[in-house]
C-alpha cells in the first residue's frame, strides 16, 4: 500500500514539474520574422510580469477604427537591465513600436523596441545598432 502511495506521489510531482516546460512557447511558432512591423499609437498600459512583459497601445487605422495592440517583450529583469522601468511610459503618450507580427493575424506582436515619439527616447531589448555602444571598436567585430 505504501509503495502505491509513493508511486502516485512521485507521478504527481513529475507531472507538476513538466507543466512550466509545456507552457512555454516557441518564438517561431507564434511570430513571423518575415513580417516586420512599425506601429505608432497611444500607450495604454505595461504588464510588468513574468514570463514576458507586454506593452499595450491603441493604434488608429486608416478607417478611424481604434485597435488595441499588445507587444510582447522579455521578462521584467531583462527589461530592467536595459534601462526600462515599469512607470516609464505615461498613459496616452504616443509611442512607436517595432517588431514582428503574430502568425495568427491577431493584433499582437513581438517587440524589438519602443520609442517615445515626443522625446525620441528609444528603448530596445538589449540589442544595439551596429557601431554603437560598448564593443563597437574593430576588436569587437
Amino acid at each position: 500500500m505504501k509503495m502505491k502511495i509513493s508511486a502516485m506521489a512521485l507521478a504527481v510531482v513529475l507531472l507538476a514539474a513538466a507543466v512550466p516546460v509545456l507552457a512555454h512557447h516557441s518564438f517561431s511558432a507564434e511570430y513571423d520574422q518575415s513580417k516586420p512591423l512599425t506601429l505608432k499609437g497611444k500607450f495604454t498600459k505595461l504588464d510588468w510580469v513574468n514570463p514576458h512583459s507586454w506593452v499595450h497601445f491603441d493604434v488608429v487605422g486608416p478607417d478611424g477604427k481604434v485597435t488595441n495592440w499588445a507587444a510582447e517583450t522579455p521578462p521584467p529583469n531583462g527589461l530592467y537591465r536595459n534601462g526600462w522601468r515599469k512607470d516609464m511610459f505615461k498613459e496616452g503618450e504616443e509611442i512607436e513600436v517595432t517588431g514582428v507580427a503574430a502568425k495568427d493575424g491577431t493584433p499582437h506582436m513581438w517587440s524589438n523596441g519602443v520609442t517615445i515619439v515626443s522625446t525620441g527616447a528609444k528603448f530596445t531589448m538589449g540589442s544595439r545598432p551596429p557601431n554603437e555602444g560598448p564593443g563597437s571598436d574593430a576588436k569587437g567585430k
